[in-house]
């Protein structure tokens, strides 16, 4: 399921679907992406660069803490690089809200290789809801 608040931020999100994501599902605080590895994000490593790690991570909060329905927005995400991910590694990223508090929320998320299973990264996100003018 996807929620018509996210849907409308997703069909606005030029970003994140340019890069190939699909979004799955996002509700109740919950969301599941993924993101193939293409040769134009291979670092000089031959390594999927971490930003674009940082940006599927960064898109599955979003979608994730916009599900209850206000305009929210990142306040502050930290990343964690576990393992490295290849050229047509095909990657999912799993939101999942840990508490909202307030206009306060914050968020976790794993992005695993579903073949296998492995976790290349862990972020946590801080979301803030905001009024829109």
């Amino acid at each position: 399921m996807i929620t018509a608040s996210v849907q409308r931020m997703w069909d606005d999100d030029a970003a994140s679907r340019k890069l190939g994501m699909e979004l799955h599902s996002a509700a109740d605080g919950e969301a599941r992406l993924t993101m193939r590895v293409t040769s134009d994000m291979v670092n000089g490593h031959g390594m999927c660069h971490g930003g674009y790690l940082f940006l599927l991570a960064d898109s599955a909060f979003a979608c994730a803490c916009n599900s209850p329905g206000p305009v929210t927005v990142a306040a502050a995400g930290d990343i964690t690089f576990v393992a490295s991910a290849r050229e047509n590694d095909v990657l999912e990223a799993v939101a999942t809200e840990r508490t909202r508090y307030g206009r306060s929320g914050v968020y976790d998320v794993t992005i695993t290789r579903p073949t296998d299973g492995l976790v290349i990264a862990e972020f946590r996100g801080r979301s803030r809801t905001i009024q829109r003018s």
